[in-house]
C-alpha cells in the first residue's frame, strides 16, 4: 500500500513538472514572437523595401502592381477612413503600410500567416488590416469608378463601341467568371459547378476600353452563365427598364430604329437587348451570318481581356480562397474596383496597348444551340446587325477573315 502511494506521488510530480516545462516554453516563444512583432519597423516587409521600391519604377510595378503615383492617388483616398490615431501604449501602422498588406494579399494570394511573419505582425492584426481596407476601398472607389450609368453614361459606352470595336448601339459585353473557393460549410453542391471546383460567381458588363460596369457577385457556381444572368440584379433591372438605357436608334447609315444592347457569347439568352451569335450550323453555311459572329464576338472579347487582366494583377484568383463566401464577395468587388481605378487613371499611351490583341481567327464562338422560342421582334432585331454588318457598316477584312475559319 506503502508502495503505492509512492509511485502515484512520483507520477504527480513528474506530470507537474512535465506541466512546468510546457508553461515555460510557451511563454519564452510568446516572448519571442512578441519580439520580432517589436521589430516591424527595423525588419517588416513594408519598412525595408518601400523607400527602395521608390527607386526603382520597375521594381515598384512588379511589387504593387501599379505605378508609384498611382499608389499615392490611390493613399490619399482611402488614407482619412484607414488611419488609425498614434497613442501612449502604441505606434499606428500608416495608412501606406495598411494598405500595401492589403495590396499583397490581392496581389500574391498569400495567407494571413505567411502576411503576418512577412511584415511582423500579429495574425489578428493582419486579418483585420485587410478586411477592413478591403470594405473601405469598395466604400470609397465604387461611387467614383463604378457608378450606376446613367443614359449619357450609356450613350458614351456606346460610342467607344463604334469607334474602336466598329460595334454600333452597343452598351457592353457582358460574361461570367468562376472564382474558385473552399467548400462552404453545409453547402453541399451548390457552389460545385460543372468544372467540378467550387466556386462563386462573377457576373460582369465591361466597356470597350475594358472597365467594369456592372458586377454582380454572389451567384452560387452550380448554375450556368444564362442561369446566372437570370437570377442577377442586372437581369432584373433590365427587364423593368430600371437601367436607364438610351432609346433604340438607327444604326449607322440605317432609318430603321434599333434597340441598344449587350453582347454575350452562346451561354446567353437572346432578347431585345441582348444578342449572341448564330448556332454554328446556321453560320456555316451563311457567310453573312458567320461575319456576324466574327464582329460580336471581336466586340464582345473586351470582358474576356477584362478578366484576364484581373487575374493577372490579382493572384489571388489563381488560388482557391479560403475564406466565406461573403468575404470572396467582398475581394471581388474591391478588385474589380481597383482594376477600374487603374484604368482610369493610366499613364498616357496605354489606352490601347490591348487593342491590337485580339485574335480575330479565334474570335468566331463555337455553338450550336438555341432556344426556338425567341420571338419574331428578337430575331429580326439580330438579323437587322447581321445585314449591317454585310453592307454599310461592313470591314475590309471581315470576308477574308471569316472565311478562314471553318
Amino acid at each position: 500500500m506503502d508502495l503505492d502511494s509512492s509511485d502515484e506521488e512520483i507520477y504527480l510530480l513528474a506530470r507537474l513538472l512535465e506541466i512546468e516545462h510546457r508553461k515555460r516554453k510557451r511563454k519564452r516563444k510568446q516572448i519571442w514572437v512578441k519580439h520580432i512583432w517589436k521589430n516591424r519597423l527595423i525588419h517588416g516587409e513594408f519598412h525595408t523595401i518601400f523607400e527602395e521600391l521608390k527607386r526603382d519604377s520597375l521594381k515598384f510595378y512588379e511589387y504593387y502592381r501599379m505605378e508609384y503615383w498611382q499608389f499615392l492617388k490611390l493613399t490619399d483616398l482611402l488614407r482619412v477612413h484607414i488611419t488609425k490615431k498614434t497613442t501612449n501604449y502604441r505606434c499606428t501602422i500608416t495608412a501606406e503600410e495598411r494598405l500595401t498588406v492589403t495590396l499583397r494579399f490581392l496581389i500574391t494570394g498569400c495567407s494571413f500567416k505567411n502576411l503576418s511573419f512577412n511584415f511582423r505582425m500579429g495574425i489578428s492584426t493582419v486579418h483585420s488590416i485587410i478586411h477592413e481596407t478591403i470594405r473601405v476601398i469598395c466604400d470609397v472607389l465604387m461611387p467614383i469608378v463604378m457608378q450606376m450609368p446613367d443614359e449619357e453614361m450609356w450613350e458614351k459606352v456606346s460610342r467607344d463601341f463604334f469607334n474602336i470595336w466598329n460595334f454600333p448601339n452597343c452598351l457592353g459585353a457582358i460574361d461570367g467568371k468562376h472564382v474558385n473557393i473552399q467548400a462552404p460549410d453545409n453547402s453541399g453542391s451548390l457552389y460545385n459547378n460543372y468544372k467540378n471546383f467550387f466556386s462563386t460567381v462573377l457576373l460582369a458588363v465591361v466597356d470597350a476600353k475594358y472597365s467594369f460596369l456592372i458586377v454582380d457577385v454572389g451567384s452560387y457556381g452550380k448554375n450556368s452563365d444564362g442561369g446566372i444572368l437570370q437570377n442577377s440584379k442586372f437581369w432584373k433591372k433590365l427587364n423593368t427598364n430600371k437601367l436607364k438605357l438610351p432609346p433604340n436608334k438607327p444604326l449607322p447609315s440605317t432609318t430603321e430604329s434599333l434597340p441598344h444592347v449587350f453582347i454575350g457569347d452562346e451561354a446567353f439568352p437572346l432578347s431585345n437587348n441582348i444578342l449572341r451569335p448564330y448556332p454554328r450550323e446556321q453560320a456555316r453555311t451563311e457567310l453573312s451570318k458567320k461575319v456576324f459572329n466574327l464582329r460580336l464576338s471581336r466586340a464582345r472579347k473586351v470582358v474576356e481581356c477584362a478578366f484576364g487582366m484581373l487575374t493577372q494583377r490579382f493572384e489571388i484568383y489563381q488560388k482557391r480562397m479560403k475564406i466565406q463566401p461573403k468575404y470572396c464577395d467582398l475581394i471581388i468587388l474591391a478588385t474589380t474596383c481597383l482594376h477600374n481605378f487603374l484604368i482610369e487613371n493610366r499613364t498616357p499611351g496605354q489606352e490601347n496597348e490591348f487593342h491590337s490583341n485580339i485574335n480575330l481567327l479565334t474570335a468566331i464562338t463555337d455553338n450550336n444551340n438555341e432556344n426556338s422560342s425567341n420571338s419574331d421582334a428578337v430575331l429580326t432585331t439580330r438579323n437587322k446587325f447581321k445585314d449591317y454588318f454585310s453592307s454599310s457598316g461592313a470591314l475590309d477584312w471581315q470576308d477574308q477573315v471569316a472565311t478562314r475559319v471553318s
